[in-house]
């Protein structure tokens, strides 16, 4: 009788545990996967809302400390808006304002240079937002 050698084989553990490693690493990747995707909403959101808060960045804007707006009260002053369904609309979008005191920037003793006053404006909301006001008030 003649013998063959044995070929040589992958053994049931060793497939099983490489199964348990591509089953882990799969796992990770869904798990990335599913975490960037909740940031990729949420950016795309908030550049949303970036153009709707644009509606509430006029120039008296200082003057809400502490209230709750919608966009057409604030809109009314600056222009006149005869259709009822844009004003609806407007009116569905509403924000919270806050604003601090006023951050005054000014050069050293030594220097010469312009000053300014910074206002920071914060509206709050579902997806809340902070913006600049930049008024340079001496050269």
């Amino acid at each position: 009788m003649r013998t063959t050698p044995l070929r040589p084989a992958f053994t049931i553990i060793e497939i099983l545990i490489s199964v348990i490693i591509i089953s882990v690493s799969i796992i990770y990747v869904l798990k990335l996967h599913s975490q960037n995707h909740a940031q990729i909403v949420y950016i795309s959101e908030r550049n949303k809302l970036s153009w709707q808060d644009s509606l509430f960045l006029t120039e008296d804007v200082t003057t809400y400390h502490k209230e709750n707006k919608d966009a057409y009260e604030i809109l009314q002053k600056h222009f006149k808006i005869k259709n009822f369904e844009s004003r609806a609309i407007l009116q569905k979008q509403s924000r919270d304002f806050f604003i601090p005191e006023p951050l005054k920037i000014s050069p050293s003793q030594d220097s010469i240079g312009p000053t300014a006053i910074v206002d920071e404006v914060m509206l709050k909301g579902k997806h809340s937002s902070i913006y600049f006001h930049f008024k340079i008030s001496t050269l």
